[in-house]
């Protein structure tokens, strides 16, 4: 089914939106099938709404949570799409009503918004885990119940994925979380195992003690995200594809922030390593087990 020429174009409005941003993570990009790109580029930009209100609403903490729990229950409420006059409410509900999507994935999505204004440490990784469980995990469900492919298998595959993902965008942003959100999300016990205090994220101090701190959280990233790279060929054509591309994508950002002396310096993928990135997530689906990622 064809949406509407206005749903059309509110699809459109979110694909543009989606490609203007810059990520190291393809968003929505030409390896997926073509009638999925729309729907991606609508969650992203729901995502993205939700994540300016988060972090960049100059507002008080207090408007700004309650601006999150609106858009919570504006998402369990929409209906049909031609009763929404902006394009990226009109593109989302398009999404919801023609993939039977569960909406409780997208306010899982603004939960972890609302729980980055007031939580700014945490005591071990367990609470790490379970602020991933709704900042990254949803976004993996979401794909997999857009292709029709949400099996119990393929959605714990998903979550090992997507949390790897959100570890290694919390890796490579230490100095910029702290600096603009006073935010540290590697967890204080490892901190402290390691000699490591916030004086080192305030002060950009790559000393051996941080340098080593590091190592751990990448090799502990790594496992993560290798332990859910069989979801790259157990998903057919292009999606499959797709996913081995944000894979390998993820694996190497972190192979760049492994090699780096200052752990606070914040990677940008090359043409090379896209062409790599590619090369590798067509290889990865003719090998019978995992290639490497790094």
């Amino acid at each position: 089914m064809h949406p509407d020429p206005k749903t059309a174009a509110a699809y459109a409005h979110c694909l543009r939106r989606a490609a203007s941003h810059y990520e190291n993570f393809p968003v929505a990009s030409r390896l997926l099938p073509r009638r999925l790109r729309g729907p991606v580029a609508a969650i992203y930009c729901y995502a993205r709404d939700a994540d300016d209100i988060a972090d960049e609403n100059p507002g008080p903490v207090d408007e700004r949570r309650a601006a999150l729990r609106q858009m919570q229950a504006r998402v369990q409420s929409l209906g049909d799409p031609a009763a929404e006059n902006e394009p990226e409410w009109r593109a989302l509900a398009d999404t919801l009503h023609r993939f039977d999507l569960p909406a409780s994935l997208l306010t899982d999505l603004a939960d972890a918004f609302i729980q980055d204004l007031d939580k700014t440490r945490y005591a071990n990784f367990g609470e790490v885990m379970a602020y991933c469980r709704r900042s990254a995990n949803p976004v993996g469900r979401l794909l997999l119940h857009l292709s029709d492919q949400a099996t119990p298998e393929n959605l714990a595959c998903s979550d090992a994925v997507c949390s790897a993902l959100q570890l290694i965008n919390f890796h490579q942003d230490l100095h910029q979380d702290f600096l603009e959100h006073e935010r540290i999300y590697i967890p204080q016990d490892e901190m402290a195992a390691y000699g490591v205090t916030e004086a080192h994220f305030r002060d950009r101090v790559s000393d051996f003690g941080m340098r080593n701190l590091m190592q751990f959280q990448y090799r502990r990233a790594d496992r993560l995200l290798r332990a859910g790279a069989p979801l790259g060929r157990a998903l057919p054509g292009r999606m499959g594809l797709e996913i081995r591309a944000i894979i390998q994508g993820g694996a190497r950002v972190l192979w760049r922030l492994q090699q780096q002396e200052d752990v606070f310096s914040r990677p940008r993928l090359r043409l090379g390593d896209w062409l790599l990135i590619l090369g590798r997530s067509v290889l990865a689906f003719r090998r019978r087990r995992v290639p490497s990622l790094t």
